[in-house]
């Protein structure tokens, strides 16, 4: 059988556009990493109806499972950058509604997955794995074909060139899974550097002493927490870069609404909080979760200024697990 006799797969009839855009661009990325994760679906699927026929796992099956679960937690980074990146560049374009609805399904892909993983920790090898593995796939297609079909088109024709270039910076902080992709062909997103002259020229001041903006900038990203700053109209005006970044953040989320910021499911919290802290019903909320297996402590504090006016949220975030392990004194280096 020849290459154009060969099975069609999802995605195929949009080969179109993803050849209509170089290698190194996010789109050509996205569709590729769709391909890839399809095929790794398919492959999940043949090795647990193996298992359900054998009834147990060899070394052979066991070590092509984990490279196949490997693989799906990798593509988390897939989502994330679709979020972080994409989809808020298509909110500046007015596209709203269609990356609301691709996020709903992305938590909805997330919990099939939960699923997978906990069947696999479990061992079980029986029908539960084979249907679990038949909906990933289904699940995976009918997504895929609707970013493909839909909303990559729809941010081919609003994005522009400029803008695919800061893209493809954001999605390269974020990270890639299946393949590394093709590099840019010029230094992506130029980043305006100020000269030791302008850093000179100004500082903060504060009541308690001044800093140059690259002091103020240097302090903020050494801060052992993640922060970040929505202002008064519930916009993101601010984060810092930490070394260990817990949740990724990229630069697109600049000027989006916080509510755009999390999935549909969770608004009514979100809103919740921060209507609370406006009212002055509240100055601070505390929530903490496990994260890849670390104990993560995330704050939400009202901003307020002397005379009381709210000016915005800072939301700080740690992992405190080696912190809640402390016990007992240490005074020396």
């Amino acid at each position: 059988m020849g290459d154009d006799e060969k099975a069609r797969g999802p995605g195929d009839d949009l080969q179109p556009l993803g050849a209509a855009t170089p290698a190194w661009h996010p789109i050509h990325i996205l569709m590729q990493e769709h391909s890839s994760l399809l095929g790794i679906a398919g492959e999940f699927q043949g090795i647990a109806e193996e298992l359900r026929k054998a009834g147990d796992a060899d070394a052979d099956s066991r070590q092509r499972l984990d490279h196949v679960v490997a693989h799906l937690r990798e593509s988390e980074s897939h989502y994330l950058r679709e979020e972080n990146v994409l989809f808020p560049f298509l909110e500046k374009h007015g596209v709203t509604q269609p990356p609301a609805m691709m996020w709903a399904e992305h938590d909805e892909i997330r919990r099939v997955k939960k699923g997978v993983y906990e069947l696999v920790d479990a061992g079980d090898w029986g029908p539960h794995l084979t249907a679990a593995a038949s909906s990933l796939a289904e699940l995976l297609a009918s997504h895929f074909n609707k970013e493909n079909g839909v909303l990559f088109p729809m941010a081919i024709e609003v994005i522009t060139k400029e803008e695919w270039v800061e893209i493809r910076d954001q999605f390269d902080e974020l990270g890639y899974c299946c393949f590394t992709p093709e590099r840019a062909p010029s230094p992506a997103a130029a980043k305006a550097e100020p000269s030791r002259a302008q850093e000179a020229s100004g500082v903060v001041q504060f009541e308690t002493g001044s800093l140059s903006p690259a002091q103020l900038s240097a302090v903020l990203d050494t801060l052992p927490v993640d922060v970040t700053f929505i202002d008064q109209d519930d916009r993101v005006r601010y984060f810092n870069s930490s070394a260990d970044m817990i949740f990724g953040r990229t630069k697109a989320v600049i000027g989006r609404t916080v509510q755009q910021c999390h999935p549909e499911k969770s608004l009514h919290v979100v809103n919740q909080l921060i209507n609370d802290l406006k009212s002055g019903r509240r100055d601070a909320a505390d929530f903490w979760i496990t994260f890849k297996g670390r104990l993560v402590y995330i704050r939400y504090f009202a901003v307020r200024d002397r005379g009381g006016e709210y000016l915005g949220c800072l939301e700080v975030t740690q992992d405190i697990t080696d912190i809640k392990g402390l016990e007992g004194e240490k005074r020396l280096l």
